[in-house]
């Protein structure tokens, strides 16, 4: 690959990787870079795709964000997730099948959401 590839990623961007990388574990820092790299290139290959997709006539605008968004799905908001901790707590069947630590990791996700909250 050369450096004007559009696969390949600018090296501002992989010197930054590196330094946010773990420290003082060079098999870590090198599955970091490597998880980064791939990820930006998936995300240039999607970018690249909606953009064909947008000069083809079947496609609309829309269409095309929606499938950006399927393809890459954002986090859910910690609002979103207490949400659902809620949810499981006021299911019929409650925590049925439920660790303990998992009701208590939903226990403490409400709480956190709760305390996020301004007065």
């Amino acid at each position: 690959m050369t450096v004007n590839d559009p696969m390949t990623p600018p090296p501002e961007l992989v010197e930054q990787w590196y330094l946010d990388g773990p420290e003082n574990d060079e098999l870590g820092l090198v599955e970091y870079v490597a998880t980064q790299a791939a990820c930006w290139g998936a995300d240039q290959e999607l970018l690249a795709c909606g953009k064909y997709l947008e000069r083809c006539a079947t496609w609309e605008e829309e269409d095309v964000t929606e499938m950006y968004n399927y393809r890459r799905p954002r986090p859910l908001s910690l609002k979103e997730q207490a949400l659902q901790a809620l949810n499981r707590f006021m299911a019929t069947d409650g925590h049925e099948g439920c660790t303990a630590e998992d009701i208590e990791d939903d226990y403490y996700l409400i709480r956190k959401a709760v305390e996020s909250l301004s007065n």
